[in-house]
């Protein structure tokens, strides 16, 4: 994983977080229309200040992820109560990074496209281990 290039294209994007963030939920609404009833009753303005704190929180934790990887769990199980299946996930990393692409624009590169998709593996598998562990904790 790349973090010097990860720090430095989140950086590029970064002073539009607010834009970001809008963006990225119009992007997963047309690509994944099936996840929208998961929103119904969401207020979007705090959803959108949550993931943003969530990006900025994982930008400077990239250094040390394993530091994070317990709040990553615990979101992936809460994710679970919100209806969010291990498939959505991918979508979920795929429209991120190219919101980040569209938000960054000219200045984006291929290289940063492919160093995010390394690090949402890493989020995305973390995630999916506490939403497994959730899943076995209400079967139990």
């Amino acid at each position: 994983m790349n973090v010097d290039i990860l720090e430095e294209s989140f950086d590029l994007v970064a002073a539009r977080g607010d834009e970001l963030v809008a963006v990225f939920y119009g992007n997963l609404f047309v690509r994944a229309p099936q996840v929208r009833p998961m929103f119904t009753h969401v207020e979007m303005k705090k959803q959108r200040a949550m993931l943003l704190a969530a990006l900025v929180l994982l930008r400077k934790s990239l250094r040390d992820l394993d530091a994070i990887a317990p709040k990553l769990r615990e979101l992936g199980a809460r994710h679970v109560a919100y209806g969010a299946t291990p498939e959505a996930y991918p979508i979920v990393g795929e429209v991120l990074i190219a919101t980040m692409a569209q938000v960054g624009g000219s200045r984006w590169r291929d290289e940063y496209s492919e160093a995010w998709a390394a690090a949402y593996a890493l989020v995305q598998a973390a995630m999916l281990e506490g939403a497994a562990q959730a899943g076995l904790a209400e079967a139990a």
